[in-house]
């Protein structure tokens, strides 16, 4: 069990943030091996990615049982949205000191709280013999492959889920109050009288300045990420899968009705049925395995007939059905 017991001004500082690093990294555990029976298709498909495209460094602290992924390839989000790309450069920044220490975390363990240590993998090694600046740089170059080749193609439809997750936080925070909401996040998290317990096999309770909350598509329970070096004092990070991706635009295609098809031709039909929450191109492409280009052309089309509106959302374009292209996807 990991208890984390926070005053009421950590509380009032504790945070949540979407970050795509931590997600790349999640699959470096074990159950990157073995993803949740629900987890997508792309998390499943993440390790077989690394064992291929020659990672060294990634492939030697990749885990197949418990241990310890050192916390440096997975730096602390400095807002609530960082970009894969300003993650990276906090890792190719890490200071050397901040790599031996967590290597050396590796190597001994942590008995006392349950972290057994594993020695160091001959390339972890080599790597080292060159520095903790190598280390650190050598960590972001194939942290940088691994995305673009297993992460990049996913992440707009993976973000999307992230953020409609914290949009439901946001609610539950407003109408209930931060104990409600952290009693919401998943069955294994639960806050009562100023301490969060989280179950876990290590054994682990800190007095926290305050806690940030990431959610994941890839972790398939929960987990809390504590600096085990001790010598930085970084706030833990609590990750947490997502449960309920029914309102959030997951990836499978809805299928519409034989007589919408017939109207609208099978293609228009399956983007507009697909328009129940709002979605990008890139994400109704990937769900629906189109080119963007194709789709939108034919969202093109259902606009200038009235059945689809469009609104700017940073740098996204979202698509939404009108009234009357609801009514039309619920008619039998």
């Amino acid at each position: 069990m990991i208890e984390l017991t926070v005053d009421a001004a950590g509380l009032a500082r504790s945070r949540f943030a979407v970050s795509p690093l931590h997600e790349v990294v999640a699959t470096l555990l074990p159950w990157g091996l073995q993803p949740a029976p629900d987890a997508d298709p792309w998390v499943a498909r993440a390790r077989r990615v690394l064992r291929r495209a020659r990672l060294p460094l990634l492939s030697e602290l990749a885990l197949e049982g418990p241990g310890y992924v050192p916390d440096f390839l997975n730096p602390y989000p400095s807002g609530p949205a960082p970009t894969v790309e300003e993650e990276l450069e906090e890792v190719r920044r890490t200071s050397p000191e901040r790599v031996l220490s967590e290597l050396e975390a590796l190597r001994v363990g942590r008995p006392c709280s349950g972290l057994a240590g594993s020695g160091l993998p001959e390339g972890v090694r080599r790597a080292l013999a060159r520095g903790g600046a190598h280390v650190a740089r050598q960590a972001a170059d194939e942290l940088r492959r691994y995305w673009e080749l297993a992460f990049a193609p996913h992440w707009e439809v993976a973000k999307a889920v992230l953020d409609a997750e914290l949009g439901r936080c946001a609610a539950v925070l407003a109408g209930h109050g931060a104990a409600r909401l952290f009693n919401s996040l998943h069955p294994g998290i639960e806050w009562a009288e100023g301490t969060l317990r989280v179950e876990s096999r290590l054994r682990i309770a800190l007095p926290v300045s305050m806690v940030v909350v990431v959610p994941s598509l890839v972790m398939p329970r929960p987990g809390v990420a504590v600096d085990p070096t001790r010598d930085q004092d970084r706030p833990p990070m609590l990750i947490y899968p997502v449960r309920d991706r029914a309102g959030t635009g997951a990836t499978a295609p809805v299928i519409p009705s034989a007589e919408m098809a017939h109207l609208l031709g099978p293609t228009r039909a399956g983007l507009l049925a697909a328009l129940a929450q709002p979605a990008s191109t890139t994400q109704l492409a990937a769900r629906h395995f189109l080119s963007p280009a194709t789709v939108s052309y034919h969202l093109g089309v259902l606009h200038r007939a009235g059945l689809v509106t469009r609104t700017r959302t940073g740098r996204s374009v979202l698509y939404h059905r009108t009234p009357e292209a609801t009514r039309l996807t619920q008619h039998r």
